[in-house]
């Protein structure tokens, strides 16, 4: 049985276009970028090509606004501890954050604290959506950075960014987005909103895992994190990735042009998924926003009455389906999501999320079949399962596999 890949907010397949950018790069040029003679210079004008791609695709009208990185949690790192880092000596030392971003974002806020940093974490509804009003009242006068995501990973949840950077512009207030989930899926035109700095990675949208880009605007100030060479402006010491950044060029390319028909076509699916869902099973928690304006086109998280998150997630690896749970099983105890309990949702029902994610290379066929898999399964439930059988499931997939997915 062919497997179904519905898990592609944690990652996606490869473009065949991009397979093959990439493996033409690598085999007829292994140029550095900075050297001089001929190959050096190829290998620049590739990576210079590529930032004009992915330029493009974002709406940034100067491309060496692009700084490439080796992914989403570098660029991350790179705008909040390169921002913290450039004006904690004037005063600025307190940054405005969510309580629902990716721990790229969390983590580097909570590390900061210990180093002198004020972080004021901004609630959400139950929705998963925040109140720009709230980021609005949090901003001080030693505020160096404002970070909010453009749609969540676990639930699709599509956040105001464009209220929350005009409250802090009119500040001066640079503010950072990470985009890691929403590029390629939804519209972005950085040159015409006041977002300062932005997070992409390119294995979200088609591309090779291992490089992202920070868009950083001209005037923003950016101290480097890495030292080394003056590579990416001096923002990012290390010589590029050439072919890494040649297949996120591409990918960036492929879906600028087909991000509307994508979209589209994934919303339409996602529909069919919830909708035979909701016929056919009772009591389901649904953790995505209902309007279409305010989620993903192609993310549904939600909760079974009954099911644990993570065996849901084992049952249907045994059928063939990919897809993440919302919550990390370790030596068998079970910590619900951070972002599910931000929103207010009961423990029982955060320990049972499950996340699909659809892609381009989903079909109406595998859709039909993961909702019989999934009525399957809960079919057979015999109700509430047993926390510590759920825990001796975990450590038995970690015994097996190293590991049990999660929504990352």
């Amino acid at each position: 049985m062919d497997t179904i890949y519905a898990d592609n907010n944690a990652t996606t397949y490869m473009h065949q276009d991009v397979i093959e950018a990439m493996l033409s790069t690598m085999k007829g040029n292994p140029g550095n970028p900075s050297s001089h003679h001929r190959q050096g210079r190829q290998a620049r004008e590739a990576v210079e090509h590529s930032r004009r791609q992915v330029a493009c695709l974002i709406g940034a009208s100067d491309p060496r606004e692009v700084v490439f990185t080796s992914g989403g949690t570098e660029a991350d790192n790179l705008a909040i501890q390169g921002v913290f880092l450039a004006v904690v000596k004037e005063g600025k030392n307190h940054i405005v954050t969510s309580r629902i971003e990716h721990p790229a974002v969390l983590k580097t806020c909570r590390y900061l604290e210990q180093h002198g940093a004020q972080v004021t974490y901004v609630n959400v509804n139950q929705e998963g959506i925040v109140d720009p009003g709230e980021f609005q009242r949090s901003l001080r006068e030693t505020t160096a950075l404002v970070s909010l995501m453009h749609a969540n990973n676990e639930t699709g949840a599509v956040q105001p960014i464009q209220e929350v950077a005009e409250f802090a512009a009119n500040r001066g207030i640079p503010v950072h987005v990470d985009a890691v989930q929403s590029a390629g899926k939804l519209a972005l035109h950085v040159a015409s909103s006041p977002i300062s700095l932005l997070s992409l990675s390119a294995h979200k949208f088609g591309g090779p895992k291992g490089v992202g880009a920070l868009f950083v605007r001209d005037g923003v100030r950016v101290a480097p994190v890495l030292y080394g060479g003056r590579q990416e402006r001096a923002i990012r010491a290390g010589t590029e990735n050439v072919a890494g950044i040649v297949g996120f060029g591409m990918a960036a390319e492929l879906a600028a042009k087909t991000r509307m028909e994508q979209h589209d076509t994934q919303r339409r699916l996602l529909e069919r998924l919830w909708n035979g869902l909701a016929e056919r099973i009772p009591n389901i928690l649904v953790h995505t926003p209902s309007d279409q304006a305010k989620r993903l086109p192609n993310t549904l998280s939600v909760s079974f009455s009954g099911i644990d998150g993570e065996l849901m997630v084992l049952e249907l690896d045994r059928r063939g389906i990919c897809v993440s749970s919302g919550s990390a099983c370790s030596s068998g105890s079970a910590t619900p999501s951070h972002v599910l309990t931000a929103m207010g949702v009961p423990l029982r029902q955060a320990l049972g999320a499950v996340r699909f994610s659809l892609g381009r290379l989903n079909t109406e066929e595998q859709v039909a079949r993961i909702i019989d898999a999934v009525c399957e399964i809960v079919g057979n439930s015999p109700g509430a399962v047993d926390r510590q059988q759920a825990g001796r499931h975990c450590r038995a997939e970690f015994r097996k596999n190293g590991s049990v997915p999660i929504a990352v």
